[in-house]
């Protein structure tokens, strides 16, 4: 078989049909949800909750605690961020707009980053895993995609800045885990998230519109 196929096929072949069903469906919403969220569509919201719900589940069957803390929390920020950008007053939609962090906020996106760090090692501690170098990485990442959720629930500009520098270290991580499917999605996510920081960038100011 073609190298390419077997590294993306391969680590497939013994795996359970009904968790390929799961991730292929975890692939297509979130792919889907980063699409959204290029757009300042709130559907970003709904999708991308479809996807780490899913995703969550399958991490937790294959003892990931780093990666499946890092779904949950995806999910949790999904619902606030949902709510945020749904908010209404006198039947008037509050719409959020895009903005730079201020200091306050960037030393509370800091915070997060290592709340989510020590949480997450935790997690590890408290259902016995060994922890190895490559769950250190997955803790790492963990602070910094969780970050990036607060922040894209509030529309700051630099979520995507952190999307993007989490995404490239998880490609070759998940890639080394013969996370075929996963890699190639978090490529994806790559790509997607520099053009939503363009896109973002370019509406960056402009007032919110209401409806």
């Amino acid at each position: 078989m073609n190298p390419i196929f077997d590294f993306f096929l391969g680590p497939y072949g013994d795996r359970e049909l009904s968790l390929i069903i799961l991730e292929a469906t975890a692939f297509f919403f979130g792919i889907a949800s980063v699409v959204y969220a290029k757009r300042e569509d709130i559907l970003v919201y709904p999708t991308g909750l479809v996807a780490t719900v899913i995703t969550t589940y399958i991490f937790l069957v294959d003892r990931l605690y780093g990666d499946m803390m890092m779904n949950f929390y995806y999910s949790i920020m999904s619902i606030y961020g949902w709510w945020n950008w749904a908010r209404r007053r006198d039947d008037r939609r509050l719409v959020v707009n895009i903005s730079r962090t201020n200091s306050k906020e960037k030393w509370t996106g800091f915070g997060f980053f290592l709340l989510t760090m020590l949480v997450t090692y935790g997690v590890y501690r408290m259902f016995g895993a060994e922890i190895e170098p490559t769950n250190y990485v997955d803790i790492f990442t963990s602070g910094i995609f969780f970050t990036a959720m607060w922040y894209m629930a509030n529309k700051k500009l630099e979520n995507w800045t952190l999307w993007i520098l989490g995404d490239l270290i998880t490609v070759p991580l998940y890639a080394y885990r013969g996370w075929g499917m996963f890699s190639l999605q978090y490529l994806i996510f790559t790509v997607l998230a520099i053009q939503g920081y363009l896109a973002w960038k370019k509406n960056l100011g402009k007032s919110p519109q209401t409806s």
